[in-house]
This record gives structure tokens, sequence and C-alpha cells, in this order.
């Protein structure tokens, strides 16, 4: 369970760094394109984020993480690069 959820953090934090390539070049570069990729790629991530929210709970539970180690994990969630940086850190193997 743990390597999918590391497959999710991957996924959302790619999902997150298109959403804001997308909201930050696309959006004056060609507003067009930028109106039809929102609603995918926020779809997209919006997914991924409560798929990850819910892994993360799941695995708090399984492996008996302390709950500052879930709050890092859920914070990291937020920061553009965070969830590259938690697996790194903490769900190594």
């Amino acid at each position: 369970m743990l390597a999918f959820f590391r497959l999710i953090a991957a996924l959302e934090g790619i999902s997150y760094l298109v959403l804001f390539y997308n909201m930050l070049y696309n959006k004056r570069a060609n507003p067009e394109l930028y109106q039809q990729l929102l609603y995918p790629i926020g779809m997209a991530h919006g997914i991924l984020f409560v798929l990850y929210v819910v892994l993360a709970i799941y695995l708090k539970v399984e492996y008996k993480w302390f709950l500052k180690k879930l709050g890092l994990i859920l914070l990291a969630s937020l920061l553009p690069f965070g969830t590259f940086y938690s697996d790194y850190k903490w769900l190594k193997n």
C-alpha cells in the first residue's frame, strides 16, 4: 500500500505543477487553451489530492505513524514540490 501511496503522491505533485503552469503561463499566453485545460487538470488534481489525504490517514493507522509525521506529510501536499520532498524524506523504504 505504501508503494501505491508513493505513486499517488508523485501524480498529485505533477498535477499540482501542471495546474500552476496552466495558471501562470497559459492564462496570459493562450487564454483559450487555459480555459480548455482548467477543468480537466483541476478535476484530476482534486481527485488525486483527496486520494492522497485519505491514503495518508489510512497509512497513519496501518503503519502507526506519529501525528506529527502525518501532519508534515499532509502539509507537504499543499506546497509545490512538497509531495516529492515528503517521498524523499519520510516515505523511503
